[in-house]
């Protein structure tokens, strides 16, 4: 298995366990008050979302990239 893929991997579960954390953040009590108020999540819930998503789209990219150009050149 490539270095590539192996990355891939890791920013894909590390970016699915921090939109994990974020959905949990935005459950809570601190982040339901905000939401009441202001209209939006914090800004550690935000961030978590944000970063979580992006990882994991990325990790999906380099995962499938390897992948299809290792599919390309055999």
């Amino acid at each position: 298995m490539s270095p590539q893929r192996i990355l891939g991997i890791v920013l894909l579960v590390g970016g699915v366990a921090a939109l994990v954390m974020g959905m949990n953040a935005s459950h809570s009590v601190t982040d339901q008050v905000s939401q009441t108020f202001t209209g939006r999540f914090t800004k550690e819930t935000t961030w978590y979302l944000i970063g979580g998503g992006a990882a994991a789209l990325f990790g999906l990219l380099m995962v499938f990239a390897v992948w299809f150009l290792a599919r390309l050149s055999a």
